[in-house]
């Protein structure tokens, strides 16, 4: 089991298991939830990995699919460890915590940003920042809650068995001075730090590339280092998010990633440009176009 695999994608791979099982056996999810004396969208949920199954459920659940010894012990101890909480658990009241799973899960995450610097690259004070304009409706304490989470989640980067990170911001990511100028040359200058990680790469999609593949909004894509749990898609709008899981949807924003990056600076390029700016405030002045022009 891999230590970098949280509760999240161990209630993904299990609903996964269990419904494959259950396939297998040719039953239906009425016929489960009837055995059990639960409801159907119990058994629902625990295969589609939204809510967790208690080690009892899964052995009772294998038991009727005919499925036992060490296949079924394997199972139930995956159960037993999906229901430990995540380092974010105390925050679940302010962010998605499917999402910070996933996240903390990951292999490799490649991500295209329209508005923002991603959490996993912002400082204390961009991320403050750009809470409060966000949500106006927070408290001080809501604000620091999730400006502590994303300074924690940016542990990924740097630890042993790093995840493996791609960006591609679009350029006016950098032409938003997002809490004034002192704050925004901060993150620029972090920007540039943090690519200096063999394990990130970061681009810029200028706004001279005109029309391109990502313009329907920011995504990201989150891989895993075992072959049975696929990748899953994270699309964030304001009332929330999307997880994408069907392979034509992973299909498709892969080939969306892969254009946006292709049409997007050379990395070297990109930096060079970043640390540009980071001197330069440009945004204070330039007129509307491309960076760089």
């Amino acid at each position: 089991m891999s230590e970098r695999r949280s509760p999240t994608i161990r209630r993904r791979r299990l609903g996964a298991e269990l419904r494959r099982h259950r396939d297998a056996a040719r039953i239906t999810i009425e016929a489960v939830a009837e055995r059990l004396e639960c409801s159907a969208s119990k058994i629902s949920r625990i295969e589609t990995g939204h809510t967790t199954a208690t080690p009892r459920d899964v052995r009772d659940m294998l038991l009727i699919y005919g499925v036992s010894g060490a296949e079924s012990d394997e199972l139930v101890q995956i159960a037993r460890e999906a229901r430990q909480k995540g380092w974010w658990h105390p925050y679940s009241t302010v962010l998605v915590g499917a999402y910070v799973g996933l996240e903390s899960a990951a292999s490799s995450i490649r991500q295209y940003e329209q508005q923002v610097v991603p959490g996993l690259l912002e400082t204390e004070e961009y991320a403050s920042a750009m809470i409060r304009a966000a949500r106006p409706d927070f408290t001080t304490e809501q604000v620091q809650q999730r400006v502590r989470v994303r300074l924690g989640r940016q542990s990924l980067l740097t630890q042993d068995d790093p995840v493996d990170l791609w960006v591609v911001l679009d350029e006016a990511v950098l032409s938003r001075p997002v809490g004034g100028d002192a704050v925004m040359r901060g993150q620029l200058k972090r920007l540039v730090e943090v690519a200096e990680l063999p394990n990130v790469t970061l681009q810029i999609l200028p706004f001279s590339v005109g029309a391109h593949a990502g313009m329907d909004g920011t995504f990201t894509i989150l891989s895993f280092p075992e072959a049975n749990d696929p990748d899953v898609v994270y699309a964030e709008n304001a009332t929330g998010g999307l997880f994408l899981e069907k392979s034509d949807e992973l299909q498709k924003y892969s080939f969306i990633f892969d254009h946006v990056r292709a049409a997007a600076m050379r990395p070297e390029e990109s930096i060079a440009q970043i640390a540009k700016l980071a001197e330069e405030p440009l945004w204070k002045w330039r007129p509307r176009g491309s960076v760089g022009t």
